[in-house]
């Protein structure tokens, strides 16, 4: 039988000898010597599993702090109408992704009487390895979120309005119905205004899918982030097809009455030819709309960046994005999924922008 020895820490209590043990919780067993490392997997964002994402990403990437190319520098947010939308969304309590995800696009949306709601609390129950919004075991259930966002959405007199959530694998629908509840709201309190969901892929279940398709949103929008090579580093816990198959779904139950979007961003390391046939495969499973923007990187925490993408080569990929059928495409170093979300589909209400005039 193999001896195994539990070895506690230095002491007097435990140790006559005086000998100095290994350190405390270290489990020795027959011929593992007491200075042998142990392999420590970590639930890091830029080495997600423990893994050197250096192989995937390759070595050469961006310091951090560095000053950004030009084409990134954007007003800081602080005018009257950002001030407004900020009162009011703290005063509701609730959530945007706009500032859990620190989208650097916050202070022209705002300024324009818009943002994407974010429900179902603000923490996420996956670890993707570019995304800000915290993660751990959420707490967050309110029957009344609905209303509540419902009610700011008439307040500002969106024409459309964007709702998405963080992750739920915990929920037993993934978060489904919370979705099916603000459509509803949205419909009865501000009955002309677009509803654009940005949802989870549900573990790919088609039950939950159907339960917010069933109530007609104007666009479902759900992100395949990026390229498929780039899933094991990126987006631990999800799979590509699963996503793209989630978007064919939607948009088979659907029909013409949902307008199926999705989004990409650049700057892990894929290339355009990578891209290309990304988008080729998000065709062929009926995606309509499509956003491509810059990763840039939260913190040191998350996955570094391997390159800027100039401008020019955002035109590129729209200009394949189109010949390939896309119905709309927004691709620029600064476009997020929900950025000038109400220009991506025919608007019936009036106005340069999200508010109706």
């Amino acid at each position: 039988m193999q001896h195994v020895e539990i070895v506690g820490v230095v002491g007097k209590v435990g140790n006559p000898t005086g000998q100095p043990c290994a350190p405390r919780g270290r489990y020795l067993s027959e011929g593992m010597s007491a200075t042998e490392e142990r392999r420590h997997v970590t639930r890091s964002r830029a080495n997600p599993g423990g893994m050197d994402v250096l192989k995937v990403l390759g070595p050469e990437v961006r310091p951090f702090r560095e000053r950004k190319p030009p084409w990134f520098k954007v007003p800081a947010p602080g005018g009257p109408k950002y001030r407004d939308l900020t009162a009011m969304i703290k005063q509701e309590n609730l959530h945007t992704v706009c500032q859990e995800a620190a989208c650097p696009n916050v202070g022209e949306c705002w300024e324009r009487g818009t943002a994407t709601f974010m429900i179902l609390g603000d923490t996420c129950t996956r670890r993707c390895g570019f995304c800000n919004v915290q993660t751990g075991k959420p707490t967050w259930n309110d029957p009344l979120e609905p209303a509540r966002v419902a009610r700011s959405v008439a307040k500002m007199g969106l024409r459309h309005a964007v709702i998405t959530s963080v992750d739920r694998d915990d929920l037993p629908d993934y978060g489904a119905s919370a979705f099916v509840g603000v459509i509803r709201s949205i419909r009865q309190q501000a009955p002309q205004c677009k509803v654009e969901v940005l949802t989870p892929d549900f573990r790919g279940q088609e039950m939950p899918l159907a339960k917010v398709i069933a109530e007609r949103p104007d666009v479902f929008n759900h992100n395949c982030e990026v390229v498929p090579r780039l899933y094991p580093v990126a987006r631990r816990g999800s799979e590509f097809l699963r996503s793209a198959r989630v978007l064919k779904n939607a948009k088979e139950m659907g029909g013409d009455e949902v307008v199926t979007k999705s989004g990409l961003m650049v700057g892990l390391g894929e290339t355009h030819e990578e891209m290309v046939e990304t988008f080729g495969i998000l065709r062929e499973h009926h995606v309509q709309v499509l956003t491509v923007g810059q990763y840039l990187r939260p913190t040191e925490r998350h996955l570094p960046i391997v390159r800027y993408w100039h401008p020019d080569e955002f035109k590129a990929l729209e200009d394949a994005a189109y010949a390939l059928g896309f119905d709309h495409i927004a691709a620029g170093p600064l476009v997020r999924s929900s950025y000038h979300a109400d220009q991506h589909v025919p608007q019936q209400q009036p106005g340069t922008g999200p508010l109706a005039a």
